[in-house]
């Protein structure tokens, strides 16, 4: 069977609920649902939709990863750096060395681009 060339994203079904590694909550009790919808081939890509409750993580980047929101609002503060506010329709990369809270301040649903390895 041929792999598809082109995959359009539905609903979020099968998200898996626990906290990506590299996450730990600090502040609240936020959820997070990752929901993995499309590999590479070779599995060095992944894309999908994640979805979170308001709280603030502390999170550790080992892979690159590029975000476009779709609802909510989060507050990202890198260790020793600036806070960036991002929110519906707003684009951003996370590079793969990145350590800093994650503050969700409405609830979150974004799209996401993980190359692994990075």
């Amino acid at each position: 069977m041929a792999r598809a060339t082109v995959v359009k994203f539905g609903k979020v079904e099968n998200a898996d609920a626990n906290d990506l590694p590299g996450w730990v909550v600090v502040e609240g009790k936020p959820t997070m649902k990752t929901a993995v919808q499309h590999t590479t081939a070779d599995g060095k890509v992944l894309s999908g939709t994640w979805q979170a409750t308001p709280g603030t993580y502390h999170a550790s980047y080992s892979d690159y990863e590029f975000v476009h929101m779709i609802a909510g609002r989060i507050i990202i503060t890198p260790d020793g750096g600036a806070p960036v506010e991002v929110g519906p329709g707003d684009a951003f990369v996370v590079e793969a060395d990145f350590k800093g809270t994650w503050k969700i301040v409405e609830p979150v649903t974004k799209h996401f681009v993980v190359t692994l390895g990075s």
